[in-house]
């Protein structure tokens, strides 16, 4: 949560001559927007979608990045932001409705959304994608070196085997913690029960004098030198580089299940060039389009029209970056927890203090 496809970018503007939402921000008969303010995850729009858009259209995209949704959300909470299109990652789609701070789509202005994958045509988190439209997706799960553990592994127990004591890495954040924790309980990771997150807690308490570390960073380096044996980890093009280079290393999803993340464009409240936003998002629904995501950018597209189109197919057989059907099947969108992320602030702080 990135990079080869020059000839597709000429393809796809060539091929969507038709497809540009008519005009008019917001609704109003005012000229066409020339201007397209976007705030969005670093690294996950490759700069030759940000190309193709601005070529087919004419639209200067200004792109601005943040590293978390709490940043993203507490820009547009503060007011007079002047972005068209946010990011979100899909729990904070609802907190983001529930503050009211993103417009509901009019899917009249809208083609392409039938390109989606079943998983995220109406997804839990956004039913109906009423306000979101999806654009990359990954899992979270285990990463091992088979070298240090001596064998295959397909359990979140490994991440509390002592065997491994000094060689175990965990996400550095709050609800990515928790993952594992519960689901190693046989609990869901969604649960919003406060005695749940009480045992998801312990279970990070017990754990903690078996780490190396908290470590959102550089957890797939460390694999590959062998400096940790198991890690908790993001499926995308970082530990994919690291499993294609070192056979050794390997991503699974677990047996309890894993999650999954989506991050996908919403239009702001109020947003100044509401018309560019629409042609934005039928722009990225495109299959050849949406397919730079993969071959530009390493990260699983959530078009399923298009993987015809990826150029590097050993991408859609690894499952750091594309899970089985299967693995899909069994892993769960983590969503906004709502009254109980206090249940998690309260357990996270013990943690950390421990």
């Amino acid at each position: 949560m990135k990079r080869t496809s020059a000839l597709i970018a000429v393809a796809a503007v060539a091929a969507l001559g038709l497809t540009a939402c008519s005009s008019g921000s917001g609704g109003s008969s005012s000229a066409p927007s020339t201007q397209l303010n976007i705030y969005a995850w670093a690294d996950e729009i490759p700069k030759s979608v940000i190309s193709a858009f601005e070529k087919k259209t004419g639209i200067k995209v200004t792109i601005d990045t943040f590293d978390a949704n709490e940043t993203m959300i507490s820009k547009l909470a503060a007011g007079g932001s002047g972005y068209d299109i946010v990011e979100p990652s899909q729990y904070a789609v609802q907190q983001l409705v529930g503050q009211e701070l993103i417009e509901k789509l009019d899917h009249s202005k809208i083609t392409g959304l039938d390109n989606l994958g079943k998983k995220f045509a109406d997804p839990s988190y956004d039913k109906g994608n009423e306000y979101s439209v999806p654009w990359i997706w990954g899992t979270t799960g285990l990463a091992y070196n088979q070298a240090c553990t001596g064998k295959a592994v397909d359990s979140w127990d490994a991440l509390w085997d002592p065997a491994y004591k000094g060689k175990i890495y965990m996400l550095d954040n709050m609800l990515s913690a928790y993952i594992p924790a519960l689901q190693y309980k046989g609990l869901k990771a969604t649960t919003t029960s406060e005695k749940d997150i009480e045992k998801g807690t312990q279970a990070l308490l017990d754990q903690k004098p078996l780490l190396a570390g908290y470590n959102s960073s550089n957890y797939s380096d460390l694999l590959a030198s062998g400096d940790a044996c198991v890690a908790e980890a993001y499926g995308g093009s970082a530990i994919a580089k690291v499993t294609a280079a070192n056979p050794d290393v390997k991503f699974v999803i677990p047996k309890e299940g894993g999650t999954l993340w989506v991050d996908g464009f919403s239009i702001a409240k109020d947003a100044p060039h509401a018309d560019a936003a629409y042609k934005w998002l039928n722009f990225t629904l495109q299959p050849e389009i949406a397919a730079m995501a993969t071959n530009d950018g390493g990260s699983a597209s959530v078009n399923e029209a298009a993987k015809a189109h990826i150029t590097d197919k050993a991408l859609l057989e690894n499952v750091a970056v594309y899970p089985t059907d299967e693995q899909l099947a069994r892993a769960e969108f983590i969503v906004d927890p709502g009254k109980a992320l206090a249940y998690f602030q309260q357990g996270w702080t013990k943690v950390k203090a421990s």
